[in-house]
C-alpha cells in the first residue's frame, strides 16, 4: 500500500506543481495524451505545452484504481481540476510508473476530457 500512496501523492503534485516539478518525476521520454490541441507529446515537448505547463489550483481524484505488476504500476482516476476563472476540468485520466532502480518515474499519461 505504501507505493499506491507514493504514487497518488506524485500524480497529484503532477497537476498542482510546477512544470520543472514535474520534468524531475518523469522519465526521459515518457509520452502524454492529451486533449486538442496539445495532443500527442514526448519528452520537453510535454513541458513546453502552455496546457501541459500551467499548473492547476486543485485537482481531486475519484474512482481511482491501482494496479502493479514487478515494476510497472498504473493510476486510472477521474480528475476534477480547476485552474483561473475556467470551468472545473473533469477527465479520466491514466499514468504509468515504473520504478527506475528506486525511484518512481512516470513514463506515461493520457486524459480524456469529459467535458
Amino acid at each position: 500500500m505504501k507505493t499506491a500512496n507514493t504514487l497518488w501523492d506524485m500524480e497529484e503534485h503532477f497537476w498542482t506543481r510546477g512544470a520543472d516539478s514535474a520534468r524531475h518525476m518523469t522519465a526521459k521520454d515518457a509520452v502524454f495524451v492529451l486533449p486538442y490541441p496539445a495532443g500527442i507529446l514526448q519528452g520537453d515537448a510535454a513541458f513546453r505545452e502552455a496546457d501541459v505547463a500551467q499548473r492547476w489550483r486543485s485537482v481531486e481524484m475519484s474512482e481511482r484504481h491501482f494496479t502493479q505488476q514487478d515494476n510497472i504500476a498504473v493510476l486510472v482516476y477521474h480528475a476534477s481540476a480547476e485552474r483561473g476563472d475556467v470551468p472545473i476540468y473533469q477527465a479520466l485520466c491514466t499514468s504509468t510508473y515504473v520504478d527506475d532502480d528506486g525511484t518512481w518515474l512516470r513514463l506515461t499519461h493520457q486524459q480524456t476530457p469529459l467535458n
